[in-house]
């Protein structure tokens, strides 16, 4: 072992490029499902200390994580290492209440429509208290309608616009986060939260047609002008229990589209009802779901539980750093 130590530091000093290093943040869109402070979410990801993780071998046979970019109103920021996204929710019906991705739209199968209006004065609330307690937080705020993306642009500024349509429920939506030049996480899904439980046919072709979905609207999304396009393969969203496994192992599919992948299982159905139990109890799930997810090519993680999806990051990289690398 140290033999083999030896020779990968002295592989490290000859080819330095191999070393990634970790110059930012993660960025943390906060909740958990307990009631807890800003201080507290940060205090959270301070003791995992994931940036003395920053450092690990990229493995030339499985490249595990690519670092990317991304462009926030001018703000540039570097990504070198998986991000951990948490899930703010501005909504009655949320099973986690304590309210940064910020979501003033129910997305689960049948809730309730709302309009525009109320869509927009519940993100407003998210909004102003994370501009005052986390003001250079990056923020993404999750709406398929784009009069309430420009809106919320045109008020707290530049965010980060999560479409769980991915441009099909409004079709402005890819025009106008073109035209604001903001980043966007382009989702997958049929129909709409009323309808998409009944449209789980693909014909024994579910990632062949995710992955058409994806290159006709990333086209749509580059021809708008948009530079920053994070995928969401959707988990949940218009896929049975099963599916959605298919889908977790064919990230590596996905992967090969060369952007960023957002991975939002967090103590979803396909986790709980397989696990026979409910959401309360499906964090250590989760965890697994996650880490397969990191380990096939996951960018982001979007979670309730951001401490745990933190560790699992570190305990990954940590996994990258000590595989064998592959010099070619």
């Amino acid at each position: 072992m140290r033999q083999a130590k030896r020779q990968r530091e002295e592989s490290e000093k000859a080819n330095p490029s191999i070393r990634l290093r970790t110059t930012i943040p993660s960025i943390i869109l906060c909740n958990s499902n307990r009631n807890v402070s800003a201080k507290h979410w940060q205090r959270e990801i301070n003791s995992v200390n994931l940036h003395n993780s920053h450092k690990y071998v990229v493995n030339k046979s499985m490249n595990t994580f690519k670092p990317y970019t991304i462009n926030l109103g001018g703000r540039l920021i570097d990504v070198n290492r998986p991000l951990v996204m948490g899930i703010l929710n501005v909504t009655p019906d949320s099973f986690c209440a304590d309210i940064i991705d910020i979501g003033g739209y129910s997305s689960r199968p049948m809730a309730d429509d709302i309009s525009p209006e109320e869509e927009f004065r519940r993100l407003s609330i998210g909004m102003k208290a994370v501009r005052k307690l986390l003001p250079y937080i990056p923020v993404s705020i999750d709406t398929f309608r784009a009069s309430v993306a420009e809106r919320c642009i045109t008020e707290f500024g530049p965010v980060i616009v999560n479409d769980i349509s991915g441009g099909q429920l409004d079709e402005a939506m890819i025009p106008t986060v073109g035209k604001l030049h903001v980043p966007y996480i382009l989702m997958h899904m049929r129909g709409n939260p009323h309808t998409m439980t009944s449209l789980t046919d693909y014909n024994g072709q579910l990632t062949a047609s995710i992955l058409r979905f994806f290159g006709e609207q990333v086209r749509k999304a580059t021809h708008a002008g948009i530079a920053d396009i994070i995928l969401d393969p959707g988990f949940g969203f218009s896929k049975t229990l099963e599916q959605n496994y298919e889908l977790l192992a064919s990230l590596e599919a996905i992967k090969a589209l060369e952007l960023p992948i957002l991975v939002g299982v967090s103590r979803k159905s396909m986790i709980y009802k397989l696990l026979h139990t409910t959401p309360e109890y499906a964090l250590n799930g989760t965890t697994v779901v996650n880490t397969i997810a990191l380990l096939h090519g996951a960018s982001i993680l979007r979670v309730h539980d951001v401490r745990e999806a933190a560790e699992a990051v570190k305990i990954v990289l940590e996994f990258d750093k000590n595989k064998p690398s592959t010099q070619e």
